[in-house]
Formats: structure tokens, C-alpha cells, sequence
């Protein structure tokens, strides 16, 4: 049973990879997660924000104090204590790299373009396999147009590609008037893969202490309905590799988006929620699958089911919708 594929030009054994997050911060983690059968491991978001909130913190503490006798000597903070910059980030990445023989992603979210290419330019030079832009905005102001937030995105994947030679993944919200034009356009700019989908958390409001405060809840199954549909769609039409993120939480979830087009699968809440060993699990299940429908690898079933080549294409487009209206009835 072959389960290798090929993604942003990397050999990976499995489709299965875990998807950004808190499991990711630690190298043990990771090793467990190699031995588990991952693919690739993608780290945990670097943040250009947090970075400089943490400076400005600093800022504010070396500034405390400077009004009084210079002899005060007590007013300056131990340093030690706060991180400046990327190097942490940078440092894991390298010790990841010491410790994996599977690739290894970095993330990045950054909050100007410089900041996108500064810390892209290190984390290649990290020694990073490739890099994954997450692009996490919510665009508030009313006067800007939705044109503009596109423009911004294709150069964001163009200024990055030009500063590093390591394959690029963007990670993508859904909320586009028209997704199917973004994606070939970032297609176009020279993304190697798309992420479909972000997860935007949403606040909720504490009604004891009147607090808008954050509330973050893992993804179900059903959340794969959205990147499925999607993925499904632009399987053919696009040359970026296609990664299903966001409800792949069983086996029968991983194979349905290959299926659709995913080259990768990743996964982060089913990880969280029944620990790293989960990944094992899911694979023997894909293999177990596989052995009953007479698939010999992921290549013959990937894009089966995409549009371009299920029996109905329809069926990803608003005749769906008309189709699940008139056949749903009330128990």
C-alpha cells in the first residue's frame, strides 16, 4: 500500500500531516509525531505582531525610572527575560531539523510586508523545508474594498517568493466574493500550495465581568464540508498543491478530501483532543480502507472525486444546494 505523495516538492511518506499548533511548540512532540507517521510537521505560527508588542513592552520598562538619580541602578529590568526577536522561533526550527528526518514548515503571520520578508529570509536560513504564510486578518474599515484586501494578498506571495528560494504555502480564509479567482491568482503570483481553510476564532462576551473576551473551540467533522467543496473545485485548475485543513478528524475525512484533490491532510484539533498517537490510528484506518476498495496508493485515488471528475459535477455548485432544499424532510 503506498501512502507517499508529493508536497511543495517534497517527498512526504503519508498524507497525513499534523497542522500548526500547541503540540508543535515542543521537539519531543514532534519526534512523536515522526513516529507516529506523519508526513511533515508544520510549527506553530511566528507572530511579527507579538514581536513587537513584546519590544514595546520593553521599551516601556527600560523607560521606567529614567527621571530619577542615575545612581538608581535598581530601575533597570533583567533583560534575560524578554526576547526581542525571532530567535526563539528560530532556534526551534533548527532543533526540529536536528531532530526529524521528515520536513518540517514553518508558519509565519505578519503584520507589514516587511515584516514578511524579514522573518521569511530567517526562517529559510533556519534551515526550514518550506514556509507557510498565514495570512490571518479581518479587514474592519468600511472604505476599504475588497480589491484592495486581494491586491494585498497576491503581494504578500509575490514579495516572499522573490526574497526566498524555499517552497511557499499560503493558508487562506474562505470569505472571498469569489475564492476560485484568488486561488489563481495566488496560483499565478507563485504560491506552491494552498491551505484551505483558516479557522478565524471568534470573541464572545463574558456577561459576569462585561468582557469581550477570546473563545477558541476545536473543529468537528462537519467543518470539512467547506475545504472539501473547495478543494474539488480547484483540483486541475490550479498548479498549487491543494492542503485540507480544518474538520479532518477520522480516516474516512482524510480520504474523502484526497478524493476531492488534497495532496496533504492536515490535522490539529483530533491531535489535541485524543493526543499524537491519534495520527497512527488514522493511518492503519486509511490503509485498512484502502485494502477493501482495491487502491494501491494515494495517487490513483486523489482528484477521483474532484469536479472535474466525479459523475456529477453539478454537484459542487448551487445544484446542491437546490438538490439538499428538496430532499431534506422533518423527522
Amino acid at each position: 500500500m503506498d501512502l507517499t505523495t508529493k508536497y511543495l516538492g517534497l517527498d512526504l511518506r503519508s498524507p497525513l500531516v499534523p497542522a500548526a499548533s500547541p503540540l508543535s511548540t515542543e521537539v519531543d512532540n514532534l519526534k512523536c509525531m515522526e513516529d507516529a507517521g506523519a508526513g511533515a510537521v508544520v510549527l506553530e505560527s511566528l507572530f511579527e505582531e507579538q514581536l513587537r508588542a513584546d519590544r514595546a513592552e520593553l521599551t516601556e520598562t527600560l523607560e521606567q525610572g529614567t527621571e530619577s538619580f542615575a545612581e538608581a541602578l535598581t530601575y533597570f529590568p533583567d533583560l534575560s527575560e524578554y526576547k526581542l526577536g525571532p530567535e526563539t522561533y528560530l532556534e526551534h526550527i533548527a532543533a526540529a531539523k536536528a531532530a526529524l528526518r521528515i520536513p518540517v514548515i514553518a508558519s509565519l503571520n505578519g503584520s507589514t510586508l516587511g515584516g514578511w520578508t524579514d522573518y521569511a529570509r530567517q526562517i529559510q536560513s533556519a534551515g526550514a523545508d518550506a514556509l507557510e504564510l498565514n495570512i490571518y486578518a479581518i479587514p474592519t474599515d468600511p472604505d476599504t474594498t475588497a480589491m484592495e484586501i486581494e491586491n494585498a494578498y497576491v503581494q504578500i506571495v509575490r514579495a516572499v517568493k522573490a526574497q526566498i528560494t524555499i517552497p511557499v504555502a499560503v493558508k487562506l480564509s474562505p470569505f472571498f466574493t469569489n475564492f476560485a479567482n484568488v486561488a489563481g491568482r495566488l496560483d499565478g503570483a507563485g504560491a506552491d500550495g494552498l491551505v484551505l481553510f483558516n479557522r478565524f476564532y471568534q470573541p464572545d462576551i463574558d456577561l459576569q465581568n462585561l468582557e469581550v473576551v477570546p473563545n477558541i473551540l476545536l473543529s468537528t467533522p462537519m467543518a470539512m464540508r467547506l475545504p472539501l467543496r473547495w478543494i474539488a473545485i480547484l483540483y486541475g485548475r490550479v498548479k498549487a498543491d491543494l492542503a485540507a485543513t480544518s474538520g479532518v478528524h477520522r480516516a474516512t475525512d482524510a480520504i474523502k478530501m484526497l478524493m476531492a484533490g488534497a495532496t496533504v491532510t492536515t490535522m490539529a484539533s483530533a491531535l489535541l483532543r485524543h493526543g499524537i498517537n491519534h495520527l497512527a490510528v488514522v493511518e492503519a484506518e486509511i490503509r485498512q480502507w484502502m485494502e477493501e476498495h482495491e487502491y494501491e496508493s494515494v495517487a490513483q485515488m486523489r482528484g477521483s472525486m474532484s469536479q472535474r471528475n466525479c459523475p456529477d459535477p453539478s454537484a459542487f455548485e448551487r445544484a446542491q444546494y437546490m438538490r439538499a432544499i428538496s430532499t431534506f424532510k422533518v423527522s
